[in-house]
């Protein structure tokens, strides 16, 4: 089994390679362009599979993206070095998404940013463009930081 992306405490670069190989991304085709302490630049392009029945990028594909953008905003923090060191991993727990423009062709890129960042509880905020630098959707997600103890596992 591979490394636990939820417990990636490495440093930026071999977090960079990890994700060129990670399974979930390779499905979507999402690209984690760029990580820095509190920001991210993540990136899907268009594909016919990924769209509803209308011909236009699925809502869940943004969605994902922009929580994705978030954790990876995160990932290089302070904080979840911290809980990543006592094993713990972040988790989100509410993710909320506004859509302005269908996507229909081309690439899509989202800017993630952490406004707020506490002890346990992690604020993101992202920012979806098109190729033509127009606004597709805005998101947010709050993450909580849990250690082991505090995660149960449904059989």
């Amino acid at each position: 089994m591979s490394k636990s992306p939820g417990r990636f405490a490495g440093s930026r670069e071999e977090h960079l390679e990890f994700t060129r190989t990670f399974p979930f991304f390779n499905l979507v085709g999402l690209e984690v362009l760029d990580m820095q302490p509190g920001e991210s630049t993540t990136r899907v392009r268009w594909r016919e599979d990924l769209c509803q029945p209308a011909g236009i990028m699925h809502g869940g594909v943004i969605a994902t993206l922009i929580d994705t953008g978030i954790a990876h905003a995160l990932l290089l923090t302070d904080v979840y070095k911290e809980f990543a060191a006592k094993g713990g991993y972040i988790v989100s727990v509410d993710l909320r998404v506004r859509y302005f423009r269908p996507v229909s062709a081309g690439a899509i890129v989202c800017k993630s940013t952490i406004p707020r960042l506490g002890r346990q509880i992690l604020h993101g905020e992202s920012i979806i463009t098109n190729e033509d630098g127009k606004e597709i959707a805005r998101g947010e997600s709050i993450y909580m930081g849990v250690l082991p103890n505090q995660i149960q596992h449904q059989s």
